[in-house]
């Protein structure tokens, strides 16, 4: 008798972004310290850098929450009035070789006369940024600078463990194991595996084992192959 696949239900498990959610690790304790210590920064702006997958809009939305900060993508910022006295202000996403300099100069002139703070992320340092504008340089070599790296993995073991069970799967430690010494560690492959996986055990009715995660990430990777 053959058996039939299931076809799952898609849910929405979106990201979430609370502070229940993020989990600290000597891989990111250093940028969470500095980012929650506002609003005692030593200086006004703090550029947070880190790879995709590092985890720091995460962190940069904490801080957005707590500081009650104006949100504006690096793309779309422009010489415009945002923020302001007591209205601290996030600036995401700043493309290293697309930055928006006179807009960016602006706002921190602004920050350092009016007294609000900014918190700028991007993924590339500010020695990779495409500068030529030599006063906005000096302004923001005096920020403080503050990095994360790609997820160690008792960092990637315990985001693996917690979606899981934000699915409500019980996944045994030798599976979680296998996956975090095989997987490319990014917290966003992470959500995506656990999405992958899920879905593939709902639909063949199995259980989450080594083998079906092994199905899984060869799966994933024959696509990043042909792709």
């Amino acid at each position: 008798m053959i058996s039939q696949r299931q076809i799952p239900i898609p849910l929405a498990h979106e990201a979430a972004y609370d502070s229940d959610s993020y989990l600290v690790t000597e891989a990111n304790r250093a940028a969470y310290e500095v980012i929650m210590s506002w609003p005692n920064w030593s200086a006004p702006v703090v550029l947070l850098c880190g790879p995709e997958g590092s985890g720091k809009t995460h962190l940069a939305s904490l801080w957005a929450e707590r500081a009650g900060a104006v949100i504006v993508a690096g793309a779309t910022l422009e010489e415009r009035e945002v923020g302001g006295p007591g209205r601290p202000v996030l600036v995401e996403d700043v493309a290293a070789d697309e930055v928006p300099e006179r807009a960016l100069f602006h706002l921190i002139n602004r920050a350092r006369e009016e007294g609000f703070t900014i918190l700028i992320t991007a993924r590339e340092p500010l020695a990779r940024w495409q500068l030529s504008l030599k006063d906005l340089i000096s302004r923001l070599r005096l920020a403080i600078p503050i990095s994360i790296d790609r997820p160690d993995e008792p960092l990637l073991r315990q985001v693996l463990v917690k979606l899981f069970s934000d699915r409500q799967l019980s996944v045994e430690r030798n599976v979680i194991d296998y996956m975090v010494v095989r997987m490319e560690r990014s917290l966003r492959e992470a959500q995506a595996l656990v999405a992958a996986i899920d879905e593939e055990a709902l639909s063949e009715g199995r259980r989450i084992t080594r083998p079906l995660v092994a199905q899984v990430l060869a799966s994933r990777e024959n696509q990043v192959i042909g792709s």
